[in-house]
């Protein structure tokens, strides 16, 4: 067994793997010795995504067998047993015994854990969470999803569900959203419902299919679209009250934001930060900062997640 560490990512669209030496954990910016991504076809399934991260694994250990495995898999996990529950955007991971599978392929102790919850723990131990014990940290991109650290560590909850500030009700005479209920953070603050939103208001998108986006509503909206403008900081503005209400429950003294959308300007910024501050009690204090670890911050949590 060789002294190296593998992290893995399953995400909605792509699967992601890294491979780091286990010493430069403790480095203040540790580096990947290798790592590699690969996007996934529409029809993919558990176990096309299965053989395909095993292949892609394979590739970066060139031979060398990983002292440990660190997952993060986006979606809800039974991080306990190590067991997917199910992926919202790939059929066949229902109760897919996942650390259990890499175990016997790999030889190696595998942790697995939500995607989510994963990034809150790399940017705690190695981004924009660093010296702070209380944080959310919140991806709003294709949805909207956070995981907890609180006291210096990871908290999940009694089901392991904590940190689903996207279904968070804002708005309940708002659009409907996928979950069933009205007015949820992610209905309004996500990415392809902000693009749809626009679309059915007459927006167009950039590329040759028209296909519109939640940068094209960004954009649109820096140009001057007052629609696209309106939609974005509404969604901003419901990010906001989202987190405002999270901050009069738990205190956290961070919240981090990850994902494309908070690429959106310091408009958008500003309005998270105004409707949070005007949600939270005034005593509450807190502050809100972008994320520092990009994609890899699944990966960097899944490793920090591998005890010892």
């Amino acid at each position: 067994m060789d002294d190296v560490w593998l992290a893995l990512d399953f995400g909605g669209t792509k699967l992601s793997a890294a491979l780091l030496r286990r010493e430069t954990l403790s480095a203040s910016r540790p580096q990947w010795l290798d790592s590699r991504r690969e996007w996934t076809p529409a029809t993919a399934d558990a176990a096309y995504e299965i053989e395909a991260m095993t292949h892609l694994a394979r590739k970066l250990l060139a031979g060398r067998a990983p002292a440990a495995i660190g997952v993060s898999f986006g979606g809800p996990v039974d991080y306990d047993r190590g067991v997917v529950r199910l992926s919202h955007h790939v059929r066949g991971w229902e109760d897919m015994p996942l650390r259990q599978t890499l175990e016997r392929t790999f030889g190696a102790p595998v942790v697995v854990d939500n995607d989510a919850n994963a990034a809150a723990v790399g940017e705690h131990r190695f981004g924009a969470g660093r010296g702070v014990d209380d944080l959310l940290y919140v991806t709003v991109s294709t949805g909207v999803g956070g995981g907890w650290v609180l006291g210096g560590r990871p908290w999940r909850g009694h089901d392991g569900m904590a940190g689903e500030i996207g279904h968070t009700v804002v708005d309940p005479a708002g659009p409907l959203c996928l979950c069933g209920k009205r007015g949820c953070v992610e209905r309004l603050a996500s990415g392809p419902y902000m693009a749809a939103d626009y679309a059915a208001q007459g927006g167009k998108g950039r590329g040759s299919a028209g296909v519109l986006t939640g940068q094209d509503v960004a954009e649109a909206a820096a140009n001057g679209d007052k629609v696209a403008r309106e939609i974005l900081l509404r969604g901003a503005w419901a990010l906001g009250v989202g987190l405002g209400h999270a901050a009069n429950l738990l205190n956290p003294q961070r919240f981090i934001l990850g994902g494309g959308v908070t690429k959106a300007g310091s408009n958008w910024w500003a309005e998270v930060r105004q409707s949070a501050a005007a949600t939270a009690l005034p005593e509450v204090g807190f502050d809100i900062v972008p994320a520092e670890l990009g994609d890899d911050a699944p990966l960097w949590g899944a490793v920090a997640l591998v005890p010892g």
